[in-house]
């Protein structure tokens, strides 16, 4: 997985509130883990987060 560093809080925050989230998330290429972090890191609210998480596997 991609080093922890790298991972913005409230996406870390949401995908442990979302254990199948976290789960395909984890599945993911080291490439396609990067792209979501990077959408992750342009999320301006908590909210916001948390339907990115929700709608990243839908």
């Amino acid at each position: 997985m991609i080093n922890d560093e790298e991972l913005p809080i409230g996406f870390t925050m949401e995908l442990a509130m979302h254990a199948d989230a976290l789960n395909r998330f984890s599945r993911l290429s080291k490439d396609e883990q990067q792209r979501r972090i990077d959408g992750a890191k342009k999320v301006k609210s908590r909210d916001e987060m948390r339907s990115y998480v929700e709608q990243m596997f839908r």
